[in-house]
């Protein structure tokens, strides 16, 4: 299966630490992980998505729009045909938004202070990479 993971961090937000930490995670749990870096406009995220054959994005947002920043991700990746590959989303996430990113197709949320085993446990579910 598919073990390429594309971190990014869309919009204005300029706080990478956490997603760093997340790439590194996940990179030595087995996957092979791309970070795009900050302030990435959402048409280079997907093209980046695309163009690196990943099956997962991960989002990592802390600037307040995930909502929307998520929902044009989606819904840029189903307009170039690439539905197959699930988002993903985490960050400054109140918890009552964390329905909605799901109803708008964001395949898991992990907000602030998920725990890294249990964010790669569902990774691991997401793209069925078994532990390195």
């Amino acid at each position: 299966m598919n073990s390429r993971v594309l971190v990014a961090k869309p919009g204005l937000d300029g706080h990478d630490r956490g997603a760093k930490i997340v790439a590194r995670t996940l990179r030595d749990a087995g996957f092979e992980v791309i970070f795009t870096g900050i302030r990435q406009r959402v048409d280079d995220i997907v093209a980046v998505a695309v163009q690196e054959d990943v099956a997962v994005v991960g989002l990592s947002i802390l600037s307040g729009a995930h909502l929307a920043l998520t929902t044009r991700v989606i819904e840029a990746l189903r307009a170039t045909g690439a539905e197959d590959i699930a988002v993903v989303v985490g960050g400054t996430i109140p918890p009552a938004d964390v329905p909605k990113l799901l109803s708008a197709g964001a395949a898991a949320v992990f907000p602030t202070g998920t725990p890294l085993d249990a964010l790669v446990t569902e990774m691991r579910a997401l793209t069925s990479v078994t532990s390195p």
